[in-house]
Parts: C-alpha cells; sequence; structure tokens
C-alpha cells in the first residue's frame, strides 16, 4: 500500500508501484477529470501537478510521487470557488469537444503560478506538450492572459 497525497488528502493506493499515476486517479480513486489520450506523454490530456510543477500522469510511475502533492483538474478549484483559469475558460467559451482541457488547464494553471505576466511566446512555450484537436489555440491564449490580469488583480481584457 502506498499513501499519496491527492488533492490535499492522504490517499493509500493499492496499485503497484509501476503502475502509471493516470491509472491510480482515474481507476483506483475515482477522479476521472485527468484523460487518457496517447498513453506516451505526447497530447497532454493526462497533466496533473506534482509538487506545482506539470506532469504527465500517463508516464508517471505511482512510486514517484510518494511524499509529494499531486493536483489534478479535481483539486485545482471548486464550483463556488474556481481558479481564475477556470473562470477564464468559461469568459472565453475554449472547450469544444472539452476532451483535452483539464489538461490544458493544469498546464496554464502551472505556467500561471511561476509567471504572474506570461507574453505569447511563455504561453506558446508552456502549452506546446498539450493538444487540442478542436484547434481552439487562439482562444486558449486569450483566456491566460485574462487570468492572469485577473491573478495580478487586475480586470480581465
Amino acid at each position: 500500500m502506498t499513501p499519496i497525497n491527492v488533492n490535499g488528502a492522504l490517499r493509500a493506493v493499492q496499485a503497484p508501484g509501476d503502475t502509471p499515476l493516470l491509472w491510480v486517479l482515474r481507476d483506483e480513486l475515482d477522479l476521472t477529470g485527468t484523460k487518457y489520450g496517447c498513453g506516451m506523454g505526447l497530447c497532454g490530456a493526462c497533466t496533473v501537478h506534482v509538487d506545482g510543477a506539470p506532469v504527465r500522469a500517463c508516464q508517471t510511475p505511482v512510486s514517484t510521487v510518494a511524499g509529494k502533492r499531486v493536483t489534478t483538474i479535481e483539486g485545482l478549484g471548486q464550483p463556488d470557488a474556481l481558479h481564475a483559469v477556470q473562470k477564464a475558460w468559461q469568459a472565453e467559451d475554449v472547450p469544444q469537444c472539452g476532451y483535452c482541457q483539464s489538461g490544458q488547464l493544469m498546464s496554464a494553471a502551472a505556467l500561471l503560478a511561476s509567471k504572474r505576466n506570461p507574453t505569447d511566446s511563455d504561453i506558446d512555450a508552456a502549452m506546446a506538450g498539450n493538444i487540442c484537436r478542436c484547434g481552439t489555440y487562439d482562444r486558449i491564449r486569450r483566456a491566460i492572459h485574462r487570468a492572469a490580469a485577473e491573478l495580478r488583480g487586475g480586470k480581465p481584457a
């Protein structure tokens, strides 16, 4: 049994240590917001935070997160207290099919935690590993700028 801290709660998991974190989150902990996309860490649909850094849960063995903080899309914000990126995603009407969005949101939140005033180049670099088949990249960039403004205490554009 491996204890892991997920969304602020210590959870005991039964999976072998080499099991990808993605499957522990989805199958054992019933946190299905983190999506399976490619299984090779290339599409970004499975992005979660480990100690605040974005990682691909499909490529992260659960044994490597013991003693660290894991945050999933379910822990990013609450319905009555959305994270700035979640509010901006709604305001900019970013999602179409929505499948990639939890990974997109997690990458965007990690960027804004380290850079409160990102340039378009910063956003492109941080989001480069997240693929959106619907092509909402312009809306994603606008939403990140909007969230950044809110986090800096300014009004969204």
